[in-house]
């Protein structure tokens, strides 16, 4: 046949002037290998023509069919084949890999047929690259499509996996589609995240994570196929190959983390970042670039979901997630703040509140116990001095109070711990700090420190709140409102240590990436919290607080007043609290600053509530110092 002929002829050209314009590079950022003898999908080269990708032969004969007709397309058809692998359609590929729809000849189905673009010419590389293959394929788990064959022909790593009935890829699924719900994006990526999160438990790595490698099944939910097919070794030695294996595992699966994070930008964007859909090349461009969510998209995209987008996508490797799990766990819980019934935030924490209760009680709790035991029911404002001194214990009495069979009593929601006291006695105040865990908990050593300096801390605010209220106040309705704006640091000390680590390292600024470049300043609290946890602690401590019962004035002054608004005369004795304990609060926030900038920030605090409390620098530095004579007084109480 001639036209075949003829087709098969302008192949090897157009292979051969690839090769000596680019001699290290085929196609779109594919290396090449010179070789003689058969190519793998059945193509002969003379000695010293280029080792070619398999996708390069595809694209040549579909333009080699436009030049010659139907008899030209029958002949080149025959060359669509990978050893006994019919190649029937070209699903996906990246510059890593190409997936495609291929018969087994042998078994007579169809199947999916992973390849490698790069030949891996160095035999001791290639038996690597084939056995870590090989050990991804033993690996279950119900979001990784098992390989059913591993192997490489002629120095081609591929590897086969069943084709699933109904499943398709995810990029034939989006395909002419408009921008999927955040909330369908997210699960999406929970589910890759999931199998990958397995995968890297196991020491392995997929490698090439995109819209080829993830597959939709008919229930709607993600499957990763093609894991560790191992295409980006090219070029390293076997001395490096071997003493580097697993700094290369462990790098490439940071690079799975960082596709999942570009993917989600693309499915919530509808558009690839940088404009780039290669995502091996995309993920090089992100320690120079900088990838941000646009604010006009398709749908609306939740702040929460925002934070943890850019923080998966961020220029600064420090920030990114420390691992697959990592991000699984803050789009997990994202998801379940969104889709709950019962509470939205709360349903982060509604497992291991039934296992490790609200909070723990601060250390020497049982001594506290033995004094309130011997305290009249009379020295009524002794014995809350006593309460009010442990966080957990205030907490634990006012969701105790606010059951039903309390309100009764009261005839409204309770506030104060006073109150409080008056209702249930002593011996409720024994009842109630007997169903707080002993302290710490499940925590270890270093997490029980840090929430025990964040309980000091609280309570730090409390006192100074205490003495900046202003004559006529309830001083101890400001206190608590202090305490109470840092639940939601305080439950996330003690339920989700771990995460509370990470939002503390991002509220730290960054270091310049080059010589010259400013030092990017650390995320906000609430910026933090979202990207970790995917919601902030404000919602959280307000979901806490209704799941408690508390009174409606109760969960308004735990609410800090918003730093951007101007603070305004208080109309009422529970809106004075908020103020009084938002004023304690940002005073506080001052001390993690520095020299001049801790000055500064001290005098703005000072002027945003002049106008309602009269404060000025010297008067809240004042206030400090009292607040800590206080605290220390009991500190030292309490040691003795």
């Amino acid at each position: 046949m001639p036209e075949a002929s003829d087709a098969m002829h302008a192949i090897a050209i157009a292979a051969g002037a690839v090769c000596r314009t680019h001699p290290h590079r085929l196609g779109d950022g594919l290396k090449t290998v010179v070789v003689s003898g058969k190519h793998p999908l059945g193509m002969a080269f003379e000695s010293g023509q280029s080792h070619s990708s398999p996708d390069l032969i595809s694209v040549s004969a579909n333009a080699s069919t436009a030049a010659h007709g139907h008899n030209a397309a029958a002949g080149i058809a025959g060359l669509r084949s990978f050893g006994r692998f019919a190649l029937r359609q070209l699903i996906g590929r990246s510059s890593l890999s190409m997936a495609w729809i291929a018969h087994d000849t042998r078994s007579r189905r169809d199947v999916l047929l992973l390849i490698a673009r790069q030949a891996i010419e160095e035999r001791r590389q290639l038996a690597e690259a084939v056995d870590a293959m090989r050990r991804a394929a033993r690996l279950e788990h119900p979001r990784l499509l098992p390989a059913i064959e591993t192997g490489e022909r002629d120095a081609w790593p591929y590897l086969v996996c069943e084709a699933p009935q109904g499943v398709q890829t995810l990029s034939q699924f989006l395909a002419g589609r408009p921008a999927p719900p955040p909330l369908e994006a997210a699960g999406w990526a929970v589910d890759a995240l999931e199998g990958l999160a397995y995968l890297h438990d196991a020491g392995l790595a997929h490698g090439d994570v995109g819209l080829h490698s993830l597959l939709l099944d008919k229930n709607g939910r993600l499957l990763v196929w093609g894991a560790n097919l191992r295409a980006d070794v090219q070029g390293v030695t076997s001395g490096e190959f071997e003493s580097d294996l697993l700094r290369q595992q462990r790098a490439a699966g940071e690079r799975d983390v960082l596709a999942i994070g570009l993917l989600l930008y693309q499915w919530v964007a509808h558009s690839a970042a940088f404009d780039e859909r290669d995502m091996p090349t995309a993920i090089a461009r992100l320690g120079q670039d900088i990838v941000r969510l646009p604010w006009a998209l398709p749908q609306p995209v939740p702040d929460a979901l925002r934070a943890i987008i850019n923080r998966a996508t961020d220029r600064h490797a420090h920030r990114r997630y420390l691992g697959a799990r990592s991000l699984e766990r803050a789009l997990s819980g994202w998801c379940r703040v969104q889709a709950s019934d019962r509470g939205g935030p709360l349903a982060l924490l509604i497992d291991r509140l039934r296992t490790s209760g609200h909070l723990p009680a601060m250390p020497g709790l049982a001594q506290r116990v033995v004094q309130l035991s011997r305290m009249e029911t009379q020295r009524i404002d002794e014995l809350t001095d006593v309460v009010l001194e442990d966080p957990a214990l205030s907490f634990e009495l006012l969701r105790t109070v606010n059951a039903a069979q309390f309100r009764v009593q009261a005839e409204d929601g309770v506030t104060t711990v006073r109150r409080a006291i008056q209702l249930v006695g002593i011996s409720g105040v024994r009842r109630a700090a007997g169903t707080l865990r002993a302290w710490p908990g499940p925590l270890n050593e270093p997490a029980a420190r840090a929430l025990e300096q964040a309980l000091k801390l609280a309570c730090l605010a409390g006192h100074l709140a205490d003495v900046l209220s202003p004559g006529g106040l309830d001083a101890e309705g400001a206190l608590l409102a202090a305490q109470l704006q840092h639940l939601g640091r305080l439950l996330v000390r003690y339920h989700f240590p771990d995460e509370a680590v990470q939002i503390a390292a991002l509220m730290q600024p960054s270091p310049p990436l080059q010589e010259g470049d400013p030092v990017a300043p650390g995320l906000s609290e609430e910026a933090a919290a979202m990207a970790v946890l995917g919601v902030d602690l404000a919602s959280m401590a307000h979901a806490m607080a209704k799941h408690w019962g508390l009174d409606e004035s109760v969960q308004d002054m735990m609410q800090p007043l918003p730093l951007r608004h101007a603070v305004y005369m208080p109309t009422s004795a529970d809106g004075w609290m908020r103020v009084v304990a938002s004023c304690a609060n940002e005073t506080l926030a001052t001390l993690k600053l520095a020299g001049a900038a801790q000055a500064r920030a001290l005098t703005q605090v000072a002027n945003r509530y002049a106008k309602t409390l009269g404060t000025t620098p010297d008067k809240l530095k004042l206030a400090l110092q009292e607040a800590r004579v206080k605290l220390n007084q009991h500190l030292s109480t309490k040691a003795a």
